[in-house]
């Protein structure tokens, strides 16, 4: 089972994957597909709100958010890491428990990283937002380092994510049911 969809003027096959017994999720997967993120990148920039720097918690948007950095002729970015690294000093942290990962997780964002974005603009890129846990994740760790959110993006909202007023995305993804019958 597929769901086509369009974003960006470019059209793909989503796969159906089963969440549990009764639903099913489209999978979205940007990495490795550069026509798609560019093109999304281009799009989201367009309704971007005026921003200083891009967060984005780690992993399935680091592609987004590298090239919408790259567009904008920003030099640099952040990620909300899903571990610490060595490297990493002045280390805080949130949690999240998010829709396609089993279990609690937490996001650490780097001292240094939180020094650069303390009173400045910042725009949150996420490549899905459904329930919004890791974008409130996300914002806690923005909050904690002092930064003013500008706004929150994603290429898509599913679910009950369509209906927030306080995101901006490209398209709408829907749930399925245990047919791949969209329900949201």
């Amino acid at each position: 089972m597929v769901y086509p969809i369009t974003v960006a003027g470019v059209k793909r096959d989503l796969p159906l994957c089963k969440l549990n017994e009764t639903m099913h999720i489209a999978a979205f997967v940007i990495f490795g597909d550069v026509e798609l993120t560019v093109k999304s990148a281009e799009a989201l920039l367009k309704k971007a709100p005026e921003f200083d720097y891009l967060v984005a918690p780690e992993a399935k948007a680091i592609p987004l958010i590298h090239e919408m950095a790259r567009q904008s002729g920003r030099n640099e970015y952040f990620l909300a890491r899903k571990a610490t690294k060595l490297y990493m000093n002045g280390v805080f942290e949130a949690t999240v428990r998010s829709i396609t990962t089993q279990g609690e997780q937490k996001l650490y964002m780097d001292g240094a990283d939180a020094a650069k974005i303390k009173g400045k603009r910042i725009l949150i890129i996420d490549d899905v937002i459904s329930t919004g846990e890791s974008l409130r994740a996300v914002e806690e760790l923005v909050n904690q380092a002092g930064g003013n959110i500008a706004g929150r993006m994603a290429i898509l909202a599913e679910g009950d994510a369509v209906e927030r007023n306080d995101i901006i995305y490209l398209e709408p993804l829907p749930l399925f049911d245990k047919d791949g019958r969209p329900v949201k």
